[in-house]
């Protein structure tokens, strides 16, 4: 039997791996299970069938016991939208991740590595002490526009004759250290700053979902993952014409550079809008395309959606044990994902220490 599944519309035809397939359906049902789970607990304990009653009420597709209603407002009010954001924000820094380790060929990089996130918080930070009186709407724009002054910043200091892998992670993080002195700087300067407004900025450099909502987070950030999550799906194959070099992605009638300019756009604005909402959140985009691929191999048509999963469920996950597992204090989630990722960054450095 094949290991291709072949999908045949009237005017196209598109496969995928069988295995791909598989672990892409596992991975859509453990972001259920954990779904459920990460609503259910708290303080106060639903249970899930609670949980899934509610939700099934909520669509239309079953009666609410008696009970259930109670557990209403803590379910859609305060634990679905985090929920609901720890989904996106964990899928865009992965997949922005897995982009930008595909056009520069280089498994070391990632947003919040090289600095991209820096930007992207400073951007963020800029807006949050400058701008607050503007609708949080435009905060993803100061997000993404400083994401893509720090790509190009990173770009013309690594650029010697070419870009070598080892000196773009250098001088990303490098960069990355100085964008996030200067933002606490500005924290720290800004004496007409509230108090409340400095903690928030505080709380947003560690990296936290915590008291978002529905119309102020999920509605501003949804409208950026609906775009530019197909977009990268719609270009993953040229990335896989690409890593096989540039002369052979040309000669097989690939726009190279134009290509590769639009997946760096998409990736550095994935990358702003999920800083803009979750804050800092480090590692997602390096930790999330590796496991990728050591589940479905190195084709970008894979690695893109397992990315995407990987990097909700680790979020979810993380998110989960910051607020449940010191109550009544709630951790910020980029603290565990830290926890995580920085050992496995030293791991693939000592890996490619000859690169």
């Amino acid at each position: 039997m094949s290991n291709w599944l072949t999908l045949r519309g009237r005017n196209h035809s598109f496969q995928i791996d069988r295995r791909t397939l598989t672990m892409i359906l596992l991975l859509i049902a453990a972001n259920l299970v954990a779904i459920i789970v990460c609503v259910g607990l708290g303080s106060t304990i639903i249970s899930p069938i609670a949980v899934i009653r509610s939700l099934l009420e909520a669509m239309g597709l079953g009666g609410a016991s008696i009970g259930e209603s109670s557990h209403s407002m803590i379910i859609f009010s305060l634990r679905m939208p985090r929920v609901i954001i720890a989904v996106m924000v964990g899928s865009a820094l992965a997949v922005s991740g897995a982009l930008l380790q595909g056009i520069v060929r280089n498994p070391l990089t990632s947003p919040d590595v090289i600095g991209i996130s820096g930007g992207a918080s400073l951007g963020t930070i800029i807006f949050i002490l400058y701008f607050s009186h503007l609708s949080i709407r435009f905060m993803p724009i100061s997000s993404i526009g400083g994401a893509f002054a720090a790509a190009f910043l990173i770009y013309l200091f690594a650029y010697r004759r070419g870009i070598t892998p080892l000196r773009l992670v250098l001088i990303g993080i490098g960069m990355a250290t100085a964008l996030t002195a200067v933002s606490y700087m500005l924290i720290l300067t800004a004496s007409f700053t509230p108090t409340a407004v400095a903690v928030k900025a505080f709380t947003f450099m560690t990296g936290s979902i915590y008291g978002v909502s529905w119309e102020r987070d999920v509605l501003t950030l949804l409208p950026w993952i609906a775009v530019l999550l197909p977009v990268s799906l719609l270009y993953a194959r040229h990335l896989n014409v690409q890593e096989l070099g540039d002369e052979v992605a040309t000669s097989v009638g690939s726009s190279v550079h134009v290509k590769r300019t639009i997946l760096l756009l998409v990736s550095v604005a994935l990358a702003g809008a999920a800083v803009a909402i979750g804050g800092a959140i480090n590692f997602i985009g390096l930790m999330a395309p590796h496991m990728a691929r050591k589940l479905v191999g190195p084709a970008y048509g894979g690695v893109i959606p397992v990315s995407a999963l990987i990097g909700s469920l680790v979020l979810l996950l993380s998110d989960l044990v910051a607020r449940v597992a010191f109550i009544p204090l709630d951790i910020p989630a980029g603290v565990f994902t830290a926890a995580i990722g920085a050992p496995f960054f030293i791991y693939l450095l000592y890996r490619h220490r000859s690169s």
